[in-house]
């Protein structure tokens, strides 16, 4: 497909990007579209999945026909099959008319069907008729009914691993996908991130009459390493949210780093001083990599003990006798040690396991919760459950923090 077709096609669709995940949507949506065939688009939420089933319907022969969109996940399952379906008069306690459902309102015409993955299992019997015979039954009605639509359907969930835990009809699977189209996460397309910036200010701005400078290059450059965990969705309401705090200024680097962190955003700014991990890592690999840190200065401070003992043995005195923390031991003058090695590292054991700090002889037989749940339970009374301090002290976010309290129950 040459250049000058596929930016015709996206400012039809109103898609934007000129990333090889971008233009390989574009293509496909040129080849499908003029069809009936269904198809399935997978992705992270977030990601314009509604944006690429409009395109879609745009694009086709049925683009002057109705385009119903359907959030299934969004209707209570207990009506999910009565909305879609439609239902006859008396099916049911208070169904005192007959009423039409969205594929009926459809008809001619295209469905989306967002979040399919959380359809019901009963339902899905239903529209896997719709699919191979072009008929249902309304709730409660003895006779079928025939429909011509076009069915879109869109999930963020892994449909494989659904279907091994039988919350999803294996054949309806296959019926949907026979063309698969995915949205990329926006972080694996990032140099499309300007051109989305600029579209959402000028579109915003203007809107609401707000006066915009513009992003700074290295606001830009910043943003542009950040992940993103919410896709073009959370980029388009960070951006937003700029142009309303900064009204009639240059965005700064500074500025979006300040809001970045003050969002609590589970994932890391690139280069940020306040938590240095990288942005490809998960949020999961992100904390267990913090946690991991704090246990090489768990072992670091518990050898700087021992050394401290071997200096001098006529400079020890036993922990246990005056109740030091770690902290407060490691601090302490050497003058005011004495005793033997021995003595010193034994009390040290039974202080620890008084204060229920890890010992290292057990440091690698516990598990990696135990010395999370540890450390967070430490640093909470240190900073006497103060969250924000706890949380810098710690290098998460606050958000994760009040997670790792309610899973541990630490509440003060």
């Amino acid at each position: 497909m040459s250049y000058d077709k596929i930016l015709k096609l996206q400012k039809r669709f109103g898609i934007l990007g000129k990333s090889d995940a971008i233009t390989e949507i574009i293509e496909i949506i040129d080849q499908v579209a003029e069809t009936d065939i269904t198809v399935l688009i997978g992705g992270e939420s977030g990601t314009g999945k509604e944006l690429i089933a409009d395109a879609i319907h745009k694009h086709s022969m049925r683009k002057h026909k109705p385009f119903i969109k359907v959030n299934c996940g969004a209707i209570p399952s207990g009506i999910l099959e009565s909305e879609l379906f439609g239902h006859v008069k008396g099916a049911f306690t208070g169904a005192s008319e007959n009423r039409h459902g969205y594929f009926e309102s459809a008809d001619t015409g295209t469905i989306f069907l967002d979040e399919i993955g959380e359809m019901p299992i009963e339902t899905q019997v239903k529209l896997l008729r719709v699919l191979e015979e072009g008929e249902f039954f309304p709730v409660g009605g003895s006779k079928p009914r025939q429909v011509d639509v076009r069915i879109v359907a869109a999930t963020n969930r892994n449909l494989l691993e659904a279907i091994k835990k039988e919350k999803f009809r294996k054949d309806l699977y296959y019926r949907l996908k026979t063309i698969t189209i995915t949205a990329p996460s926006l972080k694996n397309h990032p140099e499309d991130i300007p051109e989305l910036i600029n579209k959402f200010a000028l579109d915003f701005a203007n809107r609401n009459s707000i006066p915009f400078k513009g992003f700074s290059p290295n606001s830009i450059s910043l943003l542009q390493r950040f992940s993103w965990p919410g896709n073009i969705r959370e980029l388009k309401n960070f951006v937003e949210s700029m142009i309303v705090l900064q009204k009639g200024e240059v965005i700064t680097s500074k500025m979006v780093e300040k809001q970045l962190y003050h969002a609590e955003n589970e994932e890391v700014v690139a280069n940020s001083p306040y938590l240095p991990i990288k942005v490809s890592k998960s949020t999961e690999q992100a904390e267990r990599e913090l946690i991991l840190q704090q246990i090489l200065l768990l072992r670091r401070d518990i050898k700087e003990i021992k050394d401290r003992f071997l200096e001098d043995e006529s400079k020890l005195i036993s922990p246990l006798k005056n109740k030091y923390t770690l902290q407060n031991f490691l601090s302490k003058p050497e003058s005011q040690f004495n005793g033997t090695i021995e003595e010193g590292e034994e009390k040290i054991e039974e202080h620890e396991q008084d204060e229920s700090i890890i010992s290292a002889k057990f440091l690698g037989q516990v598990s990696m919760e135990d010395v999370e749940k540890e450390l967070i339970e430490k640093t909470l009374k240190k900073f006497d459950f103060k969250k924000r301090q706890t949380a810098n002290a710690l290098q998460i976010s606050e958000r994760t923090l009040y997670r790792k309290i309610n899973e541990y129950n630490l509440e003060k």
